[in-house]
C-alpha cells in the first residue's frame, strides 16, 4: 500500500456527514527481531505478572516492552491504554533502550493510534490480547 495513501469510507445517502480517514504514517519501521509462538506466549503472561495495579484494581490497562533473550519486561500501567503506551515510550527513551530490539506487549485492543504511536518511536512488533482494527492492520502494513 502507498504510505501516502489514504483509505475513506462514504456513508450511505442517510444525511450523515462523508468521513475520510487517512492512513498517516511518518516513517517506516523495519523490524529487527522476530518471536516465536512461545515467545509470545512467555511474554503476554510475563505482563500479566507484572501488573500490580490491574491485579489490586481490576481496572488497568498495560504496556510492556518484550525483549527476546532478556529476563527483565518494561511495564507501565494507566487507567488509559493510550496513557500506558505512552508511559512506556517515555520509560524507553530516558533509559536509552531503542524501540527496535524488542515488541510493545498491550492488555488492549490495537487500534490505529496505538500502531500509530508505536511505529513513531520504532518498534517493529506489537502484540495485543485481542484483535487489531482493520484501520490499525492496514496501518501497520503501511509502516512496514
Amino acid at each position: 500500500m502507498d504510505r501516502d495513501a489514504a483509505a475513506g469510507w462514504r456513508s450511505p445517502k442517510n444525511g450523515l456527514a462523508e468521513h475520510t480517514v487517512f492512513l498517516r504514517v511518518h516513517r517506516s519501521v523495519v523490524r529487527r527481531i522476530s518471536l516465536t509462538p512461545e515467545q509470545i506466549r512467555a511474554a503476554t503472561a510475563r505482563l500479566d505478572a507484572a501488573q500490580i495495579l490491574n491485579h489490586a484494581t481490576r481496572a488497568t490497562h498495560a504496556a510492556g516492552f518484550f525483549r527476546p533473550g532478556h529476563d527483565d519486561m518494561i511495564v507501565r500501567e494507566d487507567v488509559g491504554r493510550h496513557n500506558a503506551l505512552d508511559k512506556l515510550a517515555g520509560a524507553l527513551a530516558s533509559q536509552g533502550i531503542s524501540a527496535r530490539t524488542g515488541a510493545v506487549i498491550l492488555t488492549s485492543r490495537i487500534s490505529v493510534e496505538m500502531v500509530q504511536k508505536a511505529a513513531a518511536i520504532g518498534v517493529g512488533i506489537v502484540v495485543a490480547i485481542s484483535a487489531p482494527t482493520a484501520l490499525a492492520t492496514r496501518t501497520a502494513e503501511a509502516s512496514g
